[in-house]
């Protein structure tokens, strides 16, 4: 647990409590840019004694209600944790941590992170569009498969550091099937042929779906791997927003931003290639995973895929703007139905 006190409020973040976190003297704080969403964030600007010039702030939702719904659920706790404990040894590029820490209270959690500022190191955030999309799925790829070969099955989810993970799976209760029916009700018009019979499906067998995620082996997964969780540091993948980290299979993470964030002609032209190509990464790590059950895989959490992007969009704009929400069910729903999703779950049922 911390060993400072924890912050709930931008107006906490303090030049004391700075230099308490940082552990060197920090004479001015201003800051630059706050918002809130599934968390609170502020961008800092900081004067003192060798301390970075700015840094960038994770902490509760400023909203009351958001912040209860983020305890519920204990997002906070789990990405502070994160950053806390696992950020340094995790394969992969993720923004730097100067502080993390965290407490469970009976008045609602408290967790503040003090993380690289990404933008002031010269990274820079992807989208669909970008001229390199095709390039920026194919590292994605190669950056999954030694991050999650190296949690394949780990005795550490079971006895071990990480058994705080294991009941992180993948989906709980109706795995967001009252949200889906809230889209079908207020968003079929607007999406692409294929999403009612889909939504009607989920909702009618939420819980028996739930279930099929949770086949087959696991490992650590991100758990919301869609583009605007990722930035690019050179050419390489960084991974951010850790709130959503489970113990799942790792096709979980691959499938979803291929079928949430690509676009759909390059996920149409590259999948199955992609796919093959995460296989093979994994066994030079000493992990077998046969095509032919990563394929069944995908199939499958291309469904997963498409009601996170489902339950984005039936929230409007609270946790995303709603465009972006929209979009990326419009794409979901398009791979789900090149995937023939339908027909995979009728056969499983």
């Amino acid at each position: 647990m911390a060993d400072i006190p924890l912050p709930i409020e931008v107006e906490d973040l303090t030049p004391d409590w700075f230099s308490l976190a940082l552990g060197r003297p920090v004479t001015r704080v201003e800051v630059t840019d706050r918002h809130s969403g599934t968390t609170g964030r502020a961008c800092i600007a900081l004067e003192g004694e060798r301390v970075p010039e700015t840094v960038f702030v994770k902490l509760p939702p400023f909203d009351t209600a958001q912040r209860r719904f983020v305890d519920d659920v204990g997002m906070g706790i789990t990405e502070a944790r994160f950053y806390r404990d696992l950020a340094t040894e995790v394969p992969l590029r993720v923004p730097g941590v100067f502080f993390a820490g965290y407490e469970a209270g009976a008045d609602g959690d408290r967790y503040v992170m003090v993380l690289e500022d990404l933008a002031a190191s010269g990274c820079r955030f992807p989208s669909p569009a970008d001229d390199d999309i095709a390039a920026r799925a194919l590292d994605i790829t190669e950056q999954l498969a030694p991050f999650h070969a190296r949690y394949w099955e780990s005795d550490r989810f079971r006895d071990g550091d990480l058994a705080w993970v294991a009941p992180k799976g993948t989906g709980r209760g109706d795995g967001g099937a009252t949200f889906v029916q809230t889209a079908l009700d207020r968003l079929a018009d607007r999406l692409p042929d294929g999403f009612v019979a889909l939504a009607e499906l989920y909702v009618a067998h939420s819980r028996d779906i739930v279930r099929m995620y949770g086949e087959g082996a696991r490992t650590l997964v991100h758990g919301d791997s869609h583009l605007g969780n990722l930035f690019v540091d050179g050419d390489r993948t960084g991974f951010l927003d850790w709130a959503m980290l489970g113990h799942a299979p790792g096709m979980r993470d691959l499938t979803y931003v291929l079928t949430n964030s690509v676009p759909t002609e390059v996920r149409r032209a590259s999948e199955r290639a992609l796919v093959a190509r995460y296989c093979e990464l994994l066994a030079v790590h000493g992990v077998e995973f046969p095509f032919a059950d990563a394929w069944e895989q995908y199939r499958l959490f291309s469904v997963y895929s498409w009601v996170a992007a489902t339950c984005t969009a039936a929230m409007g704009s609270k946790w995303q703007p709603e465009h972006v929400g929209l979009g990326g069910t419009a794409r979901a729903t398009v791979a789900a139905m090149d995937l023939d999703a339908l027909g995979l779950l009728h056969e499983r049922l």
